[in-house]
């Protein structure tokens, strides 16, 4: 069984950075393409970012390039989303997921595909 545990949410104002982190255990992380998704009140989950096994691919929501970038270190087993510039529009809670890849190029962007959850970390924007 995997486990995610995502932390670094909070309040900021508009224009603030923040970094959630992820950590993963349970099973060899390096094996995993890792996703960050979020979800908005009233809103469906939607995907922000992705990266492959090795780092060596990433793939952004279209409203978050340039703003936030996300990152890997496979010997602390965990993920990350830099986010800067924040907005309003970023509110929501957010969630990092695994999902088994089989080569070092996948990173997929629908939710569906993710095996693991973490349990979400609440980011709030002040406008």
């Amino acid at each position: 069984q995997v486990q995610l545990v995502e932390s670094g949410g909070g309040l900021v104002q508009a224009g603030d950075s923040l970094r959630l982190s992820c950590v993963v255990s349970g099973r060899p992380f390096s094996m995993y393409s890792m996703g960050w998704f979020r979800q908005a009140p009233g809103k469906e989950r939607e995907f922000v970012a992705v990266i492959s096994r090795g780092g060596g691919t990433t793939r952004y929501l279209d409203s978050v390039k340039g703003r936030f970038t996300i990152s890997r270190d496979d010997v602390k087993n965990t993920v990350y989303l830099q986010m800067n510039s924040l907005k309003s529009e970023d509110t929501a809670i957010y969630y990092c997921a695994a999902d088994w890849a089989y080569d070092y190029v996948a990173a997929r962007t629908t939710s569906t595909t993710y095996e693991y959850w973490g349990q979400g970390t609440q980011v709030t924007v002040s406008s």
